[in-house]
């Protein structure tokens, strides 16, 4: 797995290390925007949205191209980009906190995986969650993603499991405090 370049950050005392792999990215629009992250240290970079030309878009007053979700709609966000993770790196796609508690919009799947080997358009499918219609203009920030290192593992079949102490209690049945 490629780590591409790290630092440790210059005053702790503990091992933290930055990893920055090298996402290659296609804008299939020149107005496309590059996803960025909004501080120095954010986990996640901000998805934009690009609105093309086509039946469900309007413009609004200003001449800005948009989209409307109506409550309790799933509608497929564009974002204009393809991109390459090098190998060993995923693309995890999370609702933006903004966005999911104050207009009620989130991914449908909630947790977006766009794999490795992916080339296609990252699309979000958004949906709106609230009771009222939302409005979605090219350019607005819909989603958050994060860069992420992935193992595959080798799935071996077995007669039994060892026992443990939890055994097959699920659901709840750790406790709830």
């Amino acid at each position: 797995m490629d780590l591409g370049n790290y630092e440790k950050f210059p005053d702790s005392d503990a091992f933290t290390t930055v990893y920055h792999p090298n996402i290659k990215i296609n804008k299939l629009h020149d107005d496309a925007r590059l996803p960025t992250y909004g501080s120095k240290n954010a986990a996640c970079a901000d998805l934009y949205a690009y609105i093309g030309f086509d039946e469900a878009t309007v413009v609004d007053k200003d001449g800005n191209r948009c989209i409307m979700i109506q409550p309790h709609e799933t509608v497929k966000v564009h974002t204009g980009l393809r991109m390459a993770p090098p190998e060993g790196w995923y693309v995890a796609i999370y609702a933006r906190s903004g966005l999911a508690t104050k207009l009620g919009l989130a991914p449908a799947n909630k947790t977006g995986i766009c794999d490795q080997d992916y080339r296609g358009e990252y699309i979000v499918a958004l949906h709106n969650h609230s009771n009222i219609p939302q409005m979605i203009t090219h350019g607005d920030r819909i989603a958050q993603m994060a860069v992420v290192p992935f193992w595959q593992a080798n799935f071996e079949e077995v007669s039994e499991l060892d026992e443990t102490e939890r055994g097959a209690g699920g659901f709840g049945s750790t406790g709830k405090q």
